[in-house]
């Protein structure tokens, strides 16, 4: 049996074609900076079984391009709703949150988490509701 040895030679094609770093770092290399209007809204007193909608809105104070990572809710019977697509610097954009207020009673406080590229990182935003029981 006959081994049959090839040279291999590797080509750093990123770099001699021009697709490189210097191509990647032209992108955008600014920060982002998100600043929300409100971080807390306050529904009130509101019937038992209601859905409750409130809108946040934020604001790419930035120099970068905003991108949401994520928006999760503390419990199931509020639903975050947001825009996928980035946030160019001065532009703003919207969380919408809806509250189902079925099977609960008495103050509920319910806290959304914001997470993305932008300083901060975290934001909480946070909505409060007395749910009054059917009668």
């Amino acid at each position: 049996m006959m081994t049959l040895l090839v040279p291999v030679v590797f080509y750093d094609c990123v770099h001699s074609s021009g697709f490189g770093s210097k191509a990647q770092s032209s992108g955008d290399t600014g920060t982002a900076k998100i600043i929300f209007n409100d971080y807390e809204h306050h529904f009130g007193k509101v019937s038992q079984g209601e859905k409750l909608a409130y809108v946040f809105r934020f604001e790419n104070q930035g120099t970068g391009s905003l991108i949401i990572a994520s928006v999760t809710a503390s419990c199931g019977c509020t639903v975050p709703k947001y825009d996928r697509k980035p946030v160019t610097p001065g532009n703003s954009g919207n969380i919408e949150v809806v509250f189902n207020t079925e099977g609960r009673s008495g103050m509920q406080t319910k806290t959304i988490t914001v997470k993305s590229n932008a300083k901060p990182q975290v934001v909480l935003l946070k909505i409060t509701a007395e749910v009054e029981e059917e009668k």
